[in-house]
């Protein structure tokens, strides 16, 4: 009886070691650093934009020209999958932004003190270069953009 407890612990000990990681073996994207949607076995490429910082006032906005972005997506909790060369996927983040006057902007002060913050990114590498990007939380309908930190560069789309 001790000998069949013992085999099972061992068995179950054996079981629970990991193996070699997985490969990814899902879409891969065909532009680097550039963020793609993933949509099941689908890459939808995100919109890549500069925004313009502007001061008005006491207000620091950032815009982007265009009422809305054509990369969309009717997940509220998007996945992006990103492969890279010079962008770091860890310093990437992601701003709600308004639309206003034919294009897209987000206020990120105003009188010296912050308005706008990031929403929460998981960044998990799949493979040397590659990278899973996951939105921690539900996002209502509207227009967002990834963005390095302390970078103009954007990377827009719409949930829907």
């Amino acid at each position: 009886m001790k000998r069949r407890l013992a085999l099972c612990m061992l068995f179950t000990l054996i079981a629970a070691v990991p193996g070699k990681p997985q490969k990814y073996s899902g879409p891969r994207p065909k532009k680097v650093d550039v963020p793609y949607l993933l949509h099941g076995d689908d890459l939808a490429e995100t919109e890549a934009a500069e925004a313009r910082e502007e001061t008005r006032k006491d207000d620091k906005i950032y815009a982007i020209q265009g009422a809305s972005s054509p990369a969309r997506t009717p997940l509220a909790g998007p996945i992006f999958i990103l492969k890279t060369d010079k962008l770091d996927a860890s310093r990437l983040e992601l701003f709600r932004l308004e639309s206003k006057n034919g294009r897209r902007e987000v206020t990120i002060s105003r009188k010296k003190k912050i308005v706008s913050r990031p929403l929460r990114l998981s960044v998990s590498r799949l493979e040397d270069g590659l990278y899973r990007i996951e939105v921690d939380q539900s996002l209502e309908n509207g227009e967002y953009a990834l963005s390095p930190s302390e970078s103009n560069q954007s990377f827009c789309f719409q949930v829907y």
